[in-house]
């Protein structure tokens, strides 16, 4: 838990036109914990509260930004699993490579149920961010018995006006799952001589064509540019597409 001025150094760099990317290296604070202070500074009380989803008249998800990351990285590596008496664990597997992405992780999974413990449990290669809760099936209806692409994946009404809203969220939480920044390379003629090439790309992998459609669709509204090599992958390489991609999302860390 950061203190309240911790909060308000990082909010007050970012407010001089700093990117959460640079505010993030410069004081260790996530980028979640960041974005998620601009909407509420004040620290999370801890109470339960009720569910958002299953009571008599549905409301609408508190920190729906916060929301919208932690459902791109749940329809890319996450699982829910039933435990007991209605208990459910929501398990988001991160690898060992990016402990940025790990506390975005924690911290998004946080914000979506503050009363509920977050473990961090090692697994080979990476390490699996878990916590306990009766609603993680109403946070996410697409839970379902088998692997995501073997059955349909759509989102709800709900979540698909959370997504309009925060599409940036929901890209950078697939990216950050299944996805990567990479640097390829070609060979072209410059003044006679063969010259090695290097531009950035990114790409999202995934085996469910119903995600890869959520990912596109996502793409489309914020105007990146993107091909698709295969059934399994979506590529982005147009510069200005990529630039787009790098002050919105940037490599994984």
């Amino acid at each position: 838990m950061y203190d309240m001025g911790t909060r308000k150094r990082a909010l007050a760099l970012v407010a001089q036109g700093r990117s959460l990317n640079s505010v993030s290296k410069e004081t260790g604070l996530s980028r979640a914990a960041i974005r998620s202070w601009q909407n509420r500074i004040e620290p999370l009380d801890g109470r339960a509260g009720p569910c958002p989803r299953c009571g008599d008249t549905a409301t609408e998800v508190e920190h729906p930004s916060a929301y919208s990351y932690l459902l791109g990285l749940y329809l890319g590596d996450g699982c829910i699993s039933s435990f007991k008496r209605g208990v459910y664990f929501l398990r988001i597997a991160c690898a060992d490579a990016w402990p940025g992405l790990i506390d975005a992780c924690a911290e998004a999974v946080r914000i979506a149920r503050p009363a509920n413990k977050v473990f961090r449990i090692q697994g080979q290669g990476c390490q699996y961010v878990t916590a306990f809760s009766k609603h993680w099936p109403c946070f996410f209806p697409q839970h379902g018995p088998g692997k995501k692409h073997e059955r349909r994946i759509a989102l709800e009404p709900w979540q698909r006006e959370i997504v309009d809203a925060h599409p940036w969220e929901f890209i950078r939480g697939l990216i950050h799952s299944d996805g990567c920044r990479i640097m390829n390379w070609t060979t072209r003629i410059v003044g006679g001589e063969r010259r090695r090439y290097e531009y950035p790309r990114y790409f999202f992998t995934n085996l469910s064509a119903d995600i890869l459609g959520l990912f596109t669709g996502a793409l489309d509204q914020v105007g990146v540019e993107w091909t698709q090599p295969n059934s399994r992958n979506i590529s982005v390489a147009r510069r200005a597409s990529v630039a787009l991609m790098d002050a919105h999302v940037g490599p994984k860390y």
